[in-house]
């Protein structure tokens, strides 16, 4: 029995990294107090960082706050699907948060452009409805538009 405990101890400690791996990237143990100064990010990664950081000390809306009823998922889905389906969107816009609560949509995130962060919030509305739509998007600091 301690044999088969044993085993399983060293294939989890594989699973999770290995024995003391030595090939891991600088990032993939970085935590916020580690991470490089802000002149060494581009300003893409500013932006998310310094986004993600204010999302976790806030009390805005995040996506662990998303609804699970099913009108909500379908809203957010929805809007997801249109932005995914618009091939003049950015990788960016892709991946902004998308939250809804009985209804009520909030939408969080970096984009590259006033025209991007307009066209996402149309696609919201258009599922959403115009008083439905919190837009929290920003654009981001040196995109151009």
């Amino acid at each position: 029995m301690p044999r088969i405990l044993l085993i399983g101890i060293v294939a989890l400690s594989f699973l999770n990294g290995g024995c003391g791996r030595e090939d891991r990237t600088a990032t993939e143990s970085m935590t916020p107090e580690s991470a490089p100064p802000a002149s060494a990010t581009t300003p893409l990664e500013e932006t998310n960082t310094s986004l993600n950081v204010r999302d976790r000390e806030g009390a805005l809306p995040t996506p662990i706050d998303q609804s699970n009823r099913p009108e909500d998922l379908e809203i957010t889905q929805r809007i997801r699907q249109a932005i995914l389906d618009d091939q003049a969107l950015s990788v960016s816009a892709e991946n902004i948060k998308i939250i809804t609560i009985d209804g009520k949509v909030t939408l969080r995130g970096p984009v590259k452009s006033e025209a991007e962060k307009a066209a996402i919030v149309a696609k919201a509305q258009q599922v959403a409805g115009t008083t439905q739509v919190d837009d929290q998007l920003e654009v981001m600091v040196g995109s151009s538009g």
